[in-house]
Formats: C-alpha cells, structure tokens, sequence
C-alpha cells in the first residue's frame, strides 16, 4: 500500500505493508527518539504528534497516518530543549531513557490546556513509565516550566 506522511515538515511517500507500525515507519527515517518500550501501549516511549495530538506510535499503523503530518522530538528540539532544562534542573532525568516520551506529552500538554490543574497534569501524563525516578521531580519540573511559560518566554 503506498502512503504519503509528512514527519518533521518532510514527506515521504513510499509502498508499506498494511501492519507496519507507525513507529518502526518512523524510526526507519531517522527518528531515533521514538522508542520501543513494551509494545503494549503502557510505557509512553514512543508517544509522537499525529496531527497535533499525543498518539503511541506502537499502537498506530503507518497507514493510518497517510496524508498526516507527524511530529516527534527531533521536529521540536527548541521546545525540548526548553523544557528538558526543567527536567534536568529538577533530577528528572537520570537515564534519560524515557524523557522524549515524556517531553512529547508535556509539550502536547502545554498546547491544548492553558492552566492545567494538578489532578490534569497528573491524568495527562500517566502513561508515561519511568524506572529511575518517583516522578516527583518530573513533576516539579512540569510545574516549574509551566509557571516560566505562563510569565511570558522572552
């Protein structure tokens, strides 16, 4: 079947097979960040920008993702970088492992809720699994970042 996606700004038209995952698409053009994790739709590493909103990638097949635009962490590197500083300032980034799934969803966060609550916060990223942290420095750094977003960015 031949599929056209946009990922990053770029198209790329190619024939797939029908059960290929949206991830394993994504990764075979260059997309490093998107990880696999559990392949049950658990663990939040591979979450990417289908169309504007957090999808996992494991759970998506490539053609399901014909004439869309994708966006993973290598399309939003000044924002991730942005954030990720919060993160690390906080210690919420000891591996690193599940950062860019976590990232994906908070800057997805940041775009559709203008003042989330703690209780939004908490339900919009709990499918995100970290084995280092007790995500309470990931938390603190989604506050913080927040807080610095809402006092205007220079």
């Amino acid at each position: 079947m031949k599929i056209t996606v946009t990922i990053n700004g770029q198209a790329y038209t190619e024939e797939v097979s029908p059960d290929l995952l949206l991830l394993d698409f994504l990764r075979a053009h260059g997309c490093y960040s998107v990880k696999r994790g559990c392949d049950t739709s658990n663990c939040g590493l591979c979450t990417v920008h289908l169309e504007g909103k957090p999808v996992l990638s494991c759970s998506v097949l490539a053609v399901r993702a014909d004439k869309k635009h994708v966006i993973t962490l290598e399309g939003l590197q000044t924002e991730a970088a942005e954030f990720g500083a919060f993160l690390a300032d906080e210690g919420g980034e000891q591996c690193g492992f599940c950062s860019p799934g976590f990232i994906m969803n908070v800057l997805a966060m940041v775009r559709e809720l203008e003042h989330p609550t703690e209780a939004e916060i908490q339900a919009y990223l709990a499918g995100n699994l970290c084995r280092c942290t007790g995500y309470q420095s990931q938390l603190r750094a989604v506050r913080k970042y927040l807080a610095w977003k809402q006092e205007g960015t220079p």
